[in-house]
């Protein structure tokens, strides 16, 4: 059986929106929204939301007697106003993995409360190379040393109270998006990237009339960063999840930006073997081109299901991304490849 055709660019400009909107986890809700609404499209699809906010979208198989689902979170690193300083600058509490030397200098986006969006950037307090010498060259970057510079006038916690802002306000980072020569550079590929590629699968499927051999749940994850997204929210009834999230490209690692990767062990330990063979199996069939990887300080979804409780097998796909947790990257070919093999096992 031949797949259906993927149509690429819808694939990329949907992955470029999405990049391009903001979700820190806890802040998600616009990025949720988008994908139900871009998915809204099908009429064989039925919606649900989860009471902590992950999307859970159904699609009725051939067949209702192993349902399977995928999960893809939408929640990217970010930070919270942890301290108004006495300057009137921000001191943050990083959400998830974020490496403070990668955002260095980026422009960030002040949440209020009362809806208020607020422009700024992320320095290290010893920031100026004229002022302050060595410091601004070696310091240490980390939570203490970093802060957010206001793009307004303010010299002092008073002033900047007055702005809205107050502790507890998400705080995003400017995702600074590019696509050249087949690249897609930006931060939050992880876990957006995939994302795109289960729509991009679902959009194919629909649009050649086909139908998933099983009756599938598509689980969109809003608390991935944290470790608990998918704890809760897949349905009962389901027999396989398949969990689809980056490759970790690197020193010492089989992935690349250009391959889908089957992911058969992380920190939590190995993944379902059966169920990684049969995707070993759809990736030959099909001529889909993967790696096999294993990532020492990697934890997923489909994990946080496992320690929930969760009595599935599990496994774990995704295409190659450079620079994880950083400035990311990742090639149109890895995109393809993922969205192929998802969807090969969706008429498995």
């Amino acid at each position: 059986m031949n797949l259906p055709q993927i149509d690429t660019e819808h694939l990329i400009t949907f992955l470029v929106n999405l990049l391009n909107t903001p979700s820190p986890t806890g802040f998600t809700e616009q990025a949720i929204a988008l994908v139900e609404q871009e998915l809204s499209a099908y009429p064989q699809l039925t919606f649900s939301r989860t009471r902590k906010g992950a999307l859970v979208v159904k699609w009725p198989g051939l067949s209702n007697d192993a349902p399977r689902a995928l999960t893809a979170h939408v929640d990217t690193l970010g930070g919270m106003v942890k301290e108004i300083k006495s300057n009137g600058r921000l001191k943050l509490a990083r959400i998830g993995g974020l490496v403070p030397g990668g955002v260095e200098t980026e422009g960030v986006t002040v949440y209020t409360a009362s809806g208020e969006r607020v422009r700024g950037a992320y320095l290290h307090s010893k920031a100026s190379g004229h002022t302050y010498g060595k410091a601004a060259y070696e310091d240490k970057r980390d939570d203490d040393s970093m802060e957010v510079r206001l793009d307004v006038r303010t010299t002092s916690a008073e002033e900047t109270r007055g702005l809205g802002i107050n502790v507890g306000d998400f705080v995003a980072f400017d995702p600074r998006v590019e696509v050249t020569n087949g690249f897609v550079r930006s931060r939050f590929l992880d876990d957006k990237a995939c994302v795109a590629a289960m729509v991009s699968a679902i959009k194919s499927l629909a649009d050649s009339a086909k139908t998933p051999a099983q009756t599938t749940y598509f689980h969109i994850s809003n608390y991935e960063e944290v470790g608990h997204g998918a704890a809760a929210g897949i349905p009962s009834d389901v027999h396989e999840l398949l969990t689809v999230d980056m490759a970790a490209v690197g020193e010492g690692q089989e992935s690349d930006e250009f391959h889908a990767t089957l992911c058969v062990k992380d920190s939590g330990g190995p993944y379902h073997h059966g169920l990684s063979n049969k995707l070993r199996r759809l990736a030959d069939q099909h001529g889909i081109p993967y790696k096999v990887d294993i990532y020492p300080n990697y934890g997923s979804d489909g994990e946080a299901f496992w320690r929930a409780g969760g009595d599935v097998a599990v496994a774990l796909i995704g295409p190659g991304v450079d620079a994880s947790h950083n400035y990311e990257r990742t090639h149109t070919e890895a995109l393809v490849a993922t969205t192929n093999w998802i969807l090969a096992y969706l008429l498995d």
